[in-house]
């Protein structure tokens, strides 16, 4: 059970991969519509950088999915080295990721809201007259049709099912 538990790990590590290699591909695009789309709307696209809205594999849209897919490789390789501490910090980092999977889900889901809130926090008038739904639905334009929502949920799956999987394979084991 817990080789089949680090395959898990493996295939985990891969989905979070794939959220700064398709960023990094795509992100350009997705940064040049949603600039286009704040032209559209009469707002300065230096509101993107200033509020620190980015599209591409910069900053914390790769460190911190890079940093999950290294947990859970080392976890693997532990686990499938039969070394026991791989056992007991799969217990401790396997419901974190579990967790932040279902934090990044919702954040998906309220983007546009939080955005809203975000620029209203600001008081500033010009931020609070962006379309916000047609600013994201403009930067999501720029990546194929394949990644929002195929691969996001083949993603969420794969991580969500996995990491349940994993737990339960503890337990089993």
């Amino acid at each position: 059970m817990i080789t089949f538990a680090a395959v898990l790990q493996l295939l985990i590590a891969l989905a979070f991969l794939s959220i700064p290699l398709v960023r990094h591909r795509y992100g350009a695009d997705a940064k040049a519509n949603a600039e286009a789309e704040l032209e559209r709307q009469g707002v300065p696209v230096a509101v993107l950088k200033e509020n620190k809205l980015s599209f591409d594999a910069s900053g914390h849209e790769t460190v911190v999915p890079a940093m999950v897919a290294l947990v859970m490789t080392a976890l693997a390789v532990l686990n499938l080295s039969g070394n026991h501490v791989g056992e007991v910090l799969s217990w401790i980092f396997q419901p974190i990721v579990l967790g932040g999977n279902f934090l990044i889900l919702y954040s998906q889901l309220t983007a546009a809201e939080s955005v809203k809130a975000a620029f209203k926090r600001k008081g500033d008038p010009m931020l609070q007259r962006i379309d916000v739904r047609a600013l994201l639905k403009a930067a999501e334009s720029g990546f194929p049709t394949w990644v929002m929502p195929i691969l996001q949920n083949i993603r969420h799956t794969v991580v969500i099912a996995g990491s349940v999987l994993v737990l339960a394979a503890l337990i089993i084991n």
